[in-house]
């Protein structure tokens, strides 16, 4: 059994989604991040950083924290959405994308244009014009593509339920999914699979999944 720590964040919806499309049973801790639960004594003995997502894993013994590592480590375990040889390596490499790039810059564009508009003109500027070439990659990556890594039109992995979260947050970034006609129905395409929608809405109901 998966114990999942997290709450209404693109990081913690990553793992959400996985576990949703394993079909594995798992059971929800939500981690209040605005009530400052990410820092109980409890939760920082599985999540030594204070972040969410975290699980334990009472199969193996196992706990992790870091949204990247978890979803390399339920892929591994299960056998599923990761593609086999070189193809391998491809998806943990768009994975590493989004961990490094994606996530923490869409961040940022979250931190001072959504929510502080207007006090820092400058960050607002470099972090929406990294998010726009940040769009762009990911764009020209799914031309002629439906997802970001395997062979021949691309096989839906981590990769994608790592990226997919972010881009759902699209009017926080002010983008037009218009833009970029690859990537809008990349999004629509992952979006409509029902264990996307149900992973989405844990660890608590927040409605239906933004469509552009």
């Amino acid at each position: 059994m998966i114990d999942l720590f997290t709450w209404t964040t693109p990081n913690g919806r990553k793992v959400s989604i996985l576990l949703e499309e394993l079909g594995v049973d798992y059971q929800v801790h939500p981690i209040d991040i605005m009530q400052d639960d990410q820092f109980a004594p409890e939760f920082l003995a599985i999540s030594p950083n204070n972040k969410i997502p975290a699980i334990t894993d009472s199969d193996t013994g196992q706990t992790l924290m870091e949204s990247g590592a978890i979803m390399l480590y339920l892929a591994q375990k299960h056998g599923r959405f990761l593609p086999d040889g070189a193809e391998y390596w491809r998806a943990v490499e768009w994975l590493m994308w989004q961990m490094g790039g994606l996530g923490p810059m869409l961040g940022q564009v979250h931190h001072f244009v959504k929510f502080n508009p207007g006090k820092a003109p400058y960050a607002e500027e470099r972090y929406s014009k990294e998010a726009q070439r940040l769009y762009r990659v990911l764009n020209a990556r799914l031309e002629g593509r439906d997802f970001v890594a395997g062979t021949g039109r691309g096989e839906y992995s981590i990769a994608d339920m790592a990226a997919w979260p972010w881009v759902s947050r699209f009017e926080f970034q002010q983008i037009d999914l218009g833009e970029f006609p690859n990537l809008r129905d990349w999004y629509m395409r992952i979006a409509e699979r029902p264990a996307v929608q149900r992973g989405y809405n844990v660890p608590k109901v927040m409605g239906e999944v933004p469509v552009p």
